[in-house]
């Protein structure tokens, strides 16, 4: 049987590929033991295709112009082999090495113009790729103070106080023993790095020239912050910004309100270690100087008393200030443009913002101007912020330690508005102040003696100042009734706290006079009782064994006062001393 009576065409044909190899393959299959022989020439078939491209290339390459193809391909290969040469690394030595190019194009003439593309590279890339600045170490983490302990055998290490005497006569407040360290040990233990900040790192003060007041209380030199800002202020972040005092102008003291000269402002930033300060507003109080100062202190201490226009015209008339501004260790601070009109509302601006009038200094020591220090504040320091590890410290009161109490005493007393008072207070428990139990242990004591405040200027104690201002601000000038609520806040979202010493402690190193118009309408008391005036500094409890110079002449006890008694005939009244009759003289009193 032909092809054609199959109905298949020829090879000549126009049928297809598939057709003619179903034909090949249907015609031989009978009588085929091997694989057809297409399938074995397959390989050769492919590696001729190949040469035949490859002779292609050569061919067209002066035509196409693929030759300038190929040199840039085997540029770019040189390229990459430059970079890792110009960075230097001989590590890649080896590996670069192993990445000649070979190819039938390179040889020559074109070697000569690879060379000189090269060496082009080479410069290009010496100069825009070279090896980056290393990158600076990471800073080491910041160093606080941690404290310290006293060594074994101090006698400061286990003092204790004695029991109060037993003086049926006295029963107000006094003075107690504090045991100081001698001066020299106090001032070396001076710590060389900040106390930690729970939570707070940087702390920004708000600054504001439009002011609006909508709410209740505030002022414009507080900034009149909202009741919404007020509750943000309380939530502690790592950074943030608060309401606090002199928010206009350029910076404190210049146009805000409490205003100050230049020259008092450079003298205040340049003091970079400790504070001494205090206020007197009105002429209300004299000015008392420090006692028992030591040499370092007097040279490396700021003393500075802030007072009014009237009370430094009081002060020149009493001729007590002249031109050096300089009145015994204190330096006299002007304040002019004060921002309220109650004297102890303004003397809140230096008491609890220190931090801001002495951006630079490290501690600051506020003493209210009815008193008189008595002891070396680098003594004080040692005592009450380093050696309890502390960056705030206040005294208890004396008497009163709940904050309710506090309040009914000052309404009692006419320390500030009633209906001002009871508005506070209820502001507050509606906030969640209950009154002082044992459940707030180891807090002892709701209500502070604000007259003195030792502290460490680090964000944490500035921002518990700031707020405490605030309150000061918004409500009444009663800093006792505010003290607990700003400082529970504050502990509830980090675990600061305040180092509140007894009152008694306080008292050994400050000793309480007089304000002027107590002193000025004093009546003269007898001869025996002039020390009941201005009580006689701290004494030194000597014990007999004790050579001169040992440690126990530190522990300094409290002030003895005299008490005039009369005894036999002098107790008796002359109204009811017994006249005889008939006698001419009439006893009237």
């Amino acid at each position: 049987m032909t092809t054609g009576s199959l109905g298949l065409r020829s090879s000549g044909s126009y049928g297809s590929l598939q057709q003619q190899q179903f034909q090949s393959g249907l015609l031989s299959s009978p009588i085929q033991t091997t694989p057809p022989p297409l399938v074995s020439r397959k390989p050769a078939k492919m590696l001729k295709e190949k040469d035949r491209f490859f002779h292609w290339i050569c061919k067209f390459a002066p035509r196409k112009k693929v030759g300038m193809l190929l040199l840039c391909v085997v540029s770019a290969a040189v390229f990459v082999w430059v970079l890792y040469v110009g960075k230097g690394e001989d590590s890649q030595e080896p590996i670069m090495s192993n990445m000649s190019i070979k190819s039938p194009l390179i040889s020559g003439e074109k070697d000569s113009l690879s060379a000189a593309f090269t060496s082009e590279v080479n410069n290009v890339v010496g100069n825009a790729f070279v090896d980056p600045p290393p990158l600076p170490p990471n800073p080491p983490p910041p160093v606080y103070f941690t404290g310290y302990t006293l060594p074994p055998g101090n006698p400061c290490e286990g003092f204790s106080l004695p029991p109060p005497p037993t003086d049926r006569k006295r029963t107000g407040p006094r003075p107690c023993p504090v045991c100081y360290l001698p001066l020299e040990q106090a001032i070396s233990l001076m710590p060389n790095a900040p106390s930690f900040s729970p939570v707070l790192k940087n702390l920004r003060y708000i600054h504001e020239e439009n002011l609006t007041k909508t709410e209740f209380g505030g002022s414009e030199f507080g900034g009149y912050p909202s009741l919404r800002q007020r509750s943000d202020s309380y939530d502690i972040r790592e950074s943030m910004g608060v309401h606090c005092g002199f928010v206009r102008g350029a910076k404190p003291g210049r146009q805000t309100g409490f205003d100050i000269n230049d020259s008092d402002l450079l003298e205040m930033e340049s003091c970079r270690g400790v504070v001494v300060a205090s206020a007197i507003f009105g002429a209300f109080d004299l000015i008392r100087q420090p006692k028992n100062m030591s040499e370092y202190a007097k040279q490396n201490v700021c003393f500075n008393m802030f007072v009014d226009e009237e009370t430094e015209a009081f002060l020149i008339n009493s001729n007590e200030l002249d031109s050096s501004k300089k009145i015994g260790l204190w330096r006299i601070v002007v304040v002019h443009n004060l921002p309220y009109s109650d004297p102890r509302r303004n003397g809140k601006v230096p008491k609890l913002l220190l931090h801001r009038l002495f951006p630079n200094a490290r501690y600051s020591l506020w003493v209210d101007a009815k008193l008189e220090l008595v002891v070396d504040p680098y003594q004080i320091l040692e005592r009450f912020l380093w050696r309890k590890n502390a960056s705030f410290a206040i005294s208890r009161h004396y008497k009163r330690f709940d904050v309710f109490v506090e309040a009914e005493a000052n309404k009692a007393a006419g320390k500030y508005e009633n209906a001002s008072i009871d508005f506070q207070i209820d502001f507050y428990k509606k906030e969640g102040l209950t009154p002082f139990s044992t459940d707030k242990f180891p807090i002892t004591s709701d209500v502070p003696e604000g007259c003195v405040i030792i502290r460490e200027h680090i964000p944490i104690s500035n921002l518990f100042t700031c707020l405490w201002f605030n309150e000061v601000d918004r409500f009444t000038s009663r800093d006792q009734i505010s003290f607990s609520t700003v400082r529970d806040k504050i502990a509830s979202k980090t675990n600061y706290s305040i180092n509140m010493f007894l009152d008694c402690e306080r008292r050994n190193f400050v000793v309480q006079g007089y304000h002027r118009d107590l002193l000025e309408n004093w009546v003269p008391p007898p001869p025996d009782a002039i020390d009941l005036v201005h009580p006689p500094p701290p004494i030194i409890n000597e014990k007999l064994n004790s050579p001169p110079g040992s440690f126990t002449d530190n522990i300094v006890s409290s002030p003895i006062k005299k008490v005039p008694t009369k005894r036999g005939r002098d107790r008796k009244s002359r109204r009811h001393r017994k006249v005889n009759a008939g006698s001419k003289d009439i006893i009237t009193s």
